[in-house]
């Protein structure tokens, strides 16, 4: 085995990447090398869960990407932050477990990507996974990647669900089960105390093969074609460019922002684009880097009458002892992402399945720590999930180390705001339910001014925040379609060797974080890639609300 020859090489050591890595490397018959711009997740603020927002924003692990100035959203840059480190954004991510909605991969096949509906999709997600509390016809026993639940000893966790109930939604025993609308607990990919990436899932019981490479600090700036058929990745390493040549195929796992970046770096995507810098058009693909979509969401905050929430153990030496016990024992508070509840609904009559997803969390606090807790509250991550806007990931150069141009064009179709709207009004009226009278003060973001469109509108425009789900920039489907990037056997269109696998080739958004997807659709594109009849397909039933037409719960 070389290092500048492999039958499969890989592009990213993300949440799919990891996984293209173990599944085409089980056997034994094929070499595989992985190309990382990142390093290692040993870190202590990687593994403990606790920590969350501490990798997130650091350069180390994160390419530290920014949007262009977003229109609608005051001329914001927001921020776009995207793991570089191996378990890609599953390394320094908020560990949420969401698989999406039946209907989600319903609409992926109405779509043109056949062979990707819920029947299709469900045994892989069953494969990837072992559930703490054990399998099912929904939920995997087997699978590398752990998912548990957190102790909801925080009674707001609960007292959450109760409102929810109270305003006359429904409990469900499990959002990744039959039916994914409604309240319950929050599955996370924590195991033992710690975060279970897919670099602990599959990459790194993998590196002991000897069939398997992993090259760490390598910056992929171009594939080589030959003819219509890939044949190398040229990359940087130490600022020497290499060549690592694939007998077999390449396969880009880099993310919705990385795999278009790469894709159009090498002479495939918009001709015009390509040669406005100065990119000579080897492949003309139109939807190469456009169809960017993502979940914006807000935190609607509410003040806490009684001193059970986080912000007890926000000082110093509360932070220190939850460190402590971490790190001798992994438990505790330490071992929580501390998003334990969550739910989801449908903004209005009409929609047919949930659009609105929370995350409850027993503190009034910014995700990524930028704004810390100044007193006792509570918070609920809320926004909508198939938001009808759509964006772009362009070139700023023709330098493979500048950073591309992104602009999701955020809030820009009226029915983004339409929806935001109800996020306001239909989390005011959970908060405002019996459960939470014992706990419930001031009202403290966007606050009990903020009533009509016009004034949710200006909070939201001030206000929102990009949940970090970027994906759709390498759109699979249909040949035929004018802007599909990838097939439903995720191949280039019209290139040999070439496949992009990661959530830039969703059609559409799904219902949910987006890691548990790209770990779907890493297992599923391996069987394609090695020739293997696709999983046999599920006939679990799934949740399909009755009279949506005219109801909204």
């Amino acid at each position: 085995m070389t290092t500048d020859s492999f039958d499969y090489v890989i592009v990213g050591a993300g949440s799919a990447g990891c996984v293209l890595a173990n599944r085409l490397s089980e056997d034994g018959k094929f070499t595989v090398a992985v190309l990382e711009a990142g390093r290692g997740d040993n870190s202590v603020f990687i593994q403990m869960p606790t920590a969350l927002s501490i990798p997130m924003c650091m350069d180390k692990y994160n390419w530290g990407y920014h949007t262009e100035p977003e229109p609608d959203l005051d001329g914001r840059r927001m921020d776009l932050p995207r793991g570089k480190v191996i378990g890609g954004g599953s390394s320094i991510n908020g560990m949420v477990y969401i698989r999406g909605n039946a209907m989600d991969y319903e609409g992926w096949e109405a779509l043109g990507a056949k062979g990707w509906g819920y029947r299709n999709v469900l045994p892989y997600f069953r494969k990837a996974e072992t559930r703490y509390e054990g399998g099912d016809a929904y939920r995997g026993a087997k699978g590398p990647l752990h998912t548990s639940y957190g102790p909801m000893k925080n009674p707001l966790y609960s007292v959450f669900v109760e409102a929810a109930k109270q305003a006359g939604y429904v409990a469900t025993d499990d959002v990744n089960g039959y039916r994914q609308e409604g309240f319950g607990r929050m599955d996370r990919t924590i195991h033992k105390g710690r975060r279970w990436s897919a670099a602990s899932a599959y990459l790194k019981p993998a590196l002991s093969r000897k069939n398997l490479a992993l090259l760490t600090g390598t910056r992929a700036t171009k594939i080589d074609l030959e003819g219509k058929r890939a044949v190398a990745v040229r990359y940087l390493k130490g600022g020497i460019e290499h060549i690592v040549r694939a007998r077999r195929e390449i396969i880009l796992a880099g993310g919705p922002i990385n795999s278009p970046q790469l894709l159009k770096l090498s002479g495939i995507g918009q001709a015009e684009e390509l040669k406005a810098h100065g990119i000579t058009p080897l492949h003309h693909l139109p939807g190469v880097g456009e169809n960017l979509q993502d979940h914006l969401e807000f935190y609607f905050q509410q003040a806490c009458t009684q001193p059970i929430t986080l912000y007890s153990s926000m000082n110093l030496f509360a932070k220190a002892l939850i460190g402590a016990q971490w790190i001798l024992f992994k438990n505790g508070l330490g071992a929580t992402n501390h998003f334990e509840s969550c739910g989801f609904i449908r903004s209005r009559p009409g929609v047919p399945y949930a659009d609105i997803q929370y995350h409850f969390l027993p503190a009034a606090i910014a995700y990524d720590g930028s704004v810390k807790a100044e007193a006792h509250g509570f918070q609920a991550h809320v926004g909508p999930m198939r938001s009808k806007s759509r964006g772009w990931v362009r070139l700023a150069s023709n330098n493979p180390l500048e950073a591309p141009k992104v602009r999701f064009n955020y809030m820009s179709h009226e029915d983004d705001r339409i929806e935001m709207r109800a996020c306001v009004r239909l989390t005011r009226e959970i908060f405002g339910q019996d459960a939470f009278a014992p706990f419930r003060g001031k009202e403290l973001q966007p606050g009990s001014d903020v009533v009509t469109d016009e004034q949710i509108d200006a909070f939201a425009r001030r206000k929102v925040e990009s949940a970090y789900h970027p994906c759709g920039t390498c759109k699979m489907g249909d040949p035929s379609d004018p802007m599909a990037v990838v097939d439903t056997d995720t191949r280039v269109i019209g290139l040999e060797g070439l496949r992009v696998v990661d959530t830039s080739i969703m059609p559409r958004i799904t219902t949910g974080n987006l890691n548990a997807p790209a770990i779907m659709i890493g297992e599923k594109a391996s069987d394609s890639i090695l020739g293997r009849d696709p999983l046999p397909a599920s006939n679990a039933p799934f949740y399909q609300a009755e009279a949506w037409e005219t109801r909204q719960r």
